[in-house]
């Protein structure tokens, strides 16, 4: 089964950057759709940001603009750019998978079968 690896989390000014990168050993992502959730404390999961199969991208209102999400090389590692962090990006990040050759779409739903275990960002002065 796969089983998604966050990192790259960590403490950041705010205004400043970071990006995640979520690693599936063994699997390649072609064929999977993938998303990332976020969850800061005492606040409802959140969806954050997907992409198909297709490589189309949706991202949620509070992040759109500013963080992007991408595909990387190897095929088994997608990344999420994060710019102009605020302190309200402070959260748990977590990535998630689902297998899904077919969908040209993806959703910031928590409908996904496989979840990492998340990395911490603080946004922080």
């Amino acid at each position: 089964q796969p089983q998604p690896v966050e990192s790259g989390g960590g403490l950041v000014q705010p205004g400043g950057s970071l990006r995640l990168s979520c690693v599936v050993p063994g699997f390649t992502l072609d064929f999977y759709m993938i998303a990332w959730f976020r969850q800061a404390p005492g606040k409802e999961r959140e969806g954050v940001s997907c992409i198909s199969t297709a490589g189309r991208t949706n991202y949620g209102e509070a992040v759109r603009g500013r963080f992007t999400v991408s595909r990387g090389n190897p095929k088994n590692t997608v990344y999420l750019q994060m710019s102009s962090l605020k302190p309200e990006d402070t959260a748990v990040y977590y990535c998630a998978v689902n297998y899904n050759p077919r969908s040209p779409m993806c959703t910031l739903q928590p409908n996904y079968t496989y979840w990492g275990q998340g990395t911490q960002v603080t946004v922080s002065s």
